[in-house]
């Protein structure tokens, strides 16, 4: 009894035990702006800072972190060793997954081909940057080390040109930026999504960086464009050069341009190989781009299509059929896919931890200052290391004057800690050239090692004046700088890889697209199904496959040029192309049109009309009798809009849908047995498509329309009898039958 009993006391003090802590079970209300200051303003401020946005030095913190991480590992020289290795040690610097930091080296890589100029040696399978299937392998399998280039970011980076701060644990120190010797920002591509911003810098050609920025030093009026023609990309392509278009993104840092891809045709194969693609898309995006044409019959030429890509780059072959034209076919590509792409740009870069969108010039100032800072750093770190050298060797001179003096003031000294004293009284120097003179080894105390080291004061009193002249003229600051960018072209500067071809030679925005009009029979069914046939298949179909309990509601002759229209039950109607829709077959259920073509949660489509014109009527029939007309060429729009809102009257609840292409003779059955033929033409048309008609057939409480459809001539008889003057009308029942029977019929 007595561990139950204890139990029981444990189970009543919980609640007491509840009560202190503050606040628990409690709902506070807390203003939006408050949580968003508190908890949103210092998330989003981290991404941006911290994580998406580039820096000056052309450098995101997880690339600086990492490039770090290896120069201390001592890879800037030497041979490779497993990425697995350089990722762990990175750690230390990145508070991140193994993963992120090993995709940050891959993007890094030269195997990966992302970046013009690589700082990252690699050994293995890294993926490509043109291929989506290509994947990296495991950084177990992989090996590294920095490229070349890389003594470009740390030939300066112990000698006090940037500030240095803690890791995220405070046990190391790493750089806030590299002291990169030419403006690598605008060399390698950097792309970034931060919060409420973006930032996307397209890679320029490392000569004509370096030339444009010699130029912007000796004359700051220059005009950006005379050197630094354009973007040059890794994968190469084709550049449509507007020049107005490429000042304009010079100087505000936004815009965009055209890229598309090179190709070659080998006419004893009859095919076309595609070896460079634009930056922005995939060889199997291209291909799988090709192949949705050549199903929607937009492309007719194409017999087959692959990737041939191997070690000797990427390759897509397209084989042609017998008789196409290929300049003709790669124009129509360049329009229809990916082959031709626009590359968006956003120069914005953090300037002092703030985000900025810069013109070119700009980013080169911003640089340049950068850099003369660097220098300066630099200069007065040797300048102070010079002159801790000459007051050690000016001690060093006074000893000279009387060796056996010096070496009677130690032999004589009784303490050690004495020594550096009395060398200070005996010579006249300070506590610190005494204690160089004193840790002199027995055997340096020779006239040769001390007249070796005396000849490096005047060659060290000439370096200290030259440095300090330095730092006293800024001309000399800007001549070390040109003299490093001349450097970096001789070592690293190569020719162009992305040719630059005039846009207004090479426009083919104003041909005419060739139109398919082969006819088509078009089937929609109850449940929203579609299905397209050519008269071929049509003719070799057997019984049509249908979801269970659908049943096909429009049979239509059609061609592929032609538009169509879904209405939906939500007052709403989409608009594609016929030829959007891939051929079907009988075996088929065919294409889900609320998936096809995004339909809203909840909507599913009512009609189909299919018009190339925007020629007839669109008549409207409601629960309530009332009916409405809309000329189709209301839908029509000069814009390629998908979709339309306020398709029809929402204020009534809709029952039946009709297109005409001229007046007609509707009827109208209602669930109370009357029946009303009504003409078209009574029922005035209106341009604005949610217009709410006029009534036709009058209904009593608790009737509706039941069936309305095209009165086909003849299927009534006598027809005047259900015809009126005057609307609206009740419709009559039939001559024979009472009301019950005409209900019956119904």
């Amino acid at each position: 009894m007595a561990p139950r009993k204890k139990k029981q006391e444990e189970k009543k003090s919980t609640p007491e035990i509840n009560a202190y802590i503050a606040g628990a079970g409690l709902t506070v209300e807390q203003p939006i702006t408050e949580t968003l200051e508190t908890n949103f303003m210092p998330y989003a401020m981290s991404v941006i800072i911290s994580r998406a946005i580039p820096e000056i030095d052309g450098f995101k913190p997880s690339h600086r972190k990492l490039l770090y991480t290896m120069y201390n590992m001592g890879l800037l020289n030497g041979g490779t060793i497993k990425s697995a290795n350089i990722v762990g040690r990175t750690m230390q610097l990145n508070p991140h997954g193994d993963a992120a930091i090993y995709e940050t080296m891959v993007r890094l890589s030269e195997g990966y081909q992302a970046l013009l100029h690589p700082y990252v040696a690699s050994k293995g399978s890294f993926g490509k940057a043109y291929s989506r299937d290509m994947a990296y392998a495991a950084s177990r399998y992989t090996e590294a080390k920095l490229a070349p280039i890389a003594h470009e970011l740390f030939s300066e980076i112990d000698k006090d040109t940037v500030d240095f701060v803690d890791n995220y644990d405070a046990t190391v120190k790493e750089p806030v930026l590299f002291p990169v010797t030419f403006p690598s920002v605008l060399v390698n591509a950097n792309t970034g999504i931060a919060v409420g911003m973006a930032s996307s810098i397209c890679p320029f050609n490392l000569k004509e960086v370096c030339e444009t920025t010699i130029a912007y030093i000796k004359d700051k009026n220059i005009n950006v464009a005379d050197t630094l023609l354009a973007p040059d990309f890794p994968i190469g392509g084709e550049l449509l050069y507007d020049r107005k278009e490429m000042e304009s993104i010079y100087e505000t840092g936004r815009g965009s341009f055209k890229v598309r891809g090179v190709y070659s045709y080998d006419k004893s194969q009859n095919c076309i190989d595609i070896t460079e693609i634009p930056p922005t898309t995939t060889s199997e995006a291209i291909i799988e781009r090709v192949i949705e044409l050549v199903k929607l019959k937009k492309v007719t030429e194409i017999n087959d299509i692959r990737d041939e890509t191997d070690l000797k780059g990427l390759k897509i072959t397209i084989d042609l059929k017998r008789g196409a034209d290929p300049e003709k076919l790669i124009k129509k590509l360049f329009k229809l896919t990916p082959l031709q792409d626009s590359f968006s740009c956003n120069f914005n870069i953090l300037i002092a931890g703030s985000p900025q969108v810069l013109g070119v010039k700009e980013i080169i100032s911003e640089w340049v200052a950068f850099r003369e800072e660097c220098v300066r750093r630099r200069v007065y770190f040797e300048l102070t290391k010079a002159k801790d050298r000459l007051h050690l060797l000016k001690g060093l001179q006074k000893i000279l004057l009387d060796i056996d003096k010096a070496i009677k003031i130690v032999r004589e000294t009784a303490e050690e800690k004495e020594v550096v004293p009395n060398l200070m009284i005996g010579f006249m120097i300070d506590e610190i050239q005494a204690e160089y003179v004193a840790e002199i080894k027995l055997r340096h105390l020779n006239r040769e090692y001390i007249l070796k080291r005396l000849a490096d004061v005047e060659k060290l009193e000439k370096d200290i004046e030259e440095m300090q002249s330095i730092l006293d003229s800024k001309s000399k600051v800007m001549k070390i700088i040109i003299s490093g960018l001349n450097d970096v072209m001789k070592k690293y500067g190569a020719e162009r890889k992305t040719k630059i071809i005039s846009a207004e030679a090479e426009s083919f925005d104003n041909e005419e697209e060739e139109i398919d009009e082969s006819p088509v029979t078009l089937f929609f069914t109850k449940d929203g199904y579609f299905k397209k046939f050519t008269p071929l298949s049509l003719r070799m179909s057997g019984e049509q496959k249908l979801k269970e309990g659908d049943e096909i509601t429009q049979t239509v002759e059609s061609n592929n040029a032609e538009e169509l229209l879904f209405f939906t039950n939500m007052c709403q109607v989409y608009k594609c192309k016929v030829s959007d829709f891939a051929d079907s077959k009988a075996s088929l259920m065919g294409d889900f049109v609320a998936s096809k073509l995004g339909f809203d949660e909840g909507e599913y489509p009512v009609y189909m009309v299919n018009t190339r014109k925007y020629d007839g009527y669109m008549v409207f029939v409601f629960d309530n009798g009332r009916i409405s007309k809309v000329p189709l060429s209301a839908y029509e729009t000069k814009t390629n809009r998908k979709k339309l809102i306020n398709a029809y009257c929402e204020k009534y609840t809709l029952h039946t849908p009709i297109f005409i292409k001229e007046d007609a003779e509707l009827l109208l059955k209602s669930t109370n047995g009357r029946m009303l033929l009504v003409n078209s033409a009574s029922v005035p048309s209106k341009v604005t498509k949610n217009n709410g008609g006029i009534a036709v057939m009058t209904q009593k409480k608790g009737q509706r329309i039941y069936t309305a459809e095209l009165y086909e001539k003849g299927s009534l008889e006598p027809e005047h009898r259900y015809r009126t003057k005057n609307l609206p009308a009740a419709g009559s029942l039939k001559p024979t039958g009472t009301v019950e029977q005409a209900k019956m019929d119904i």
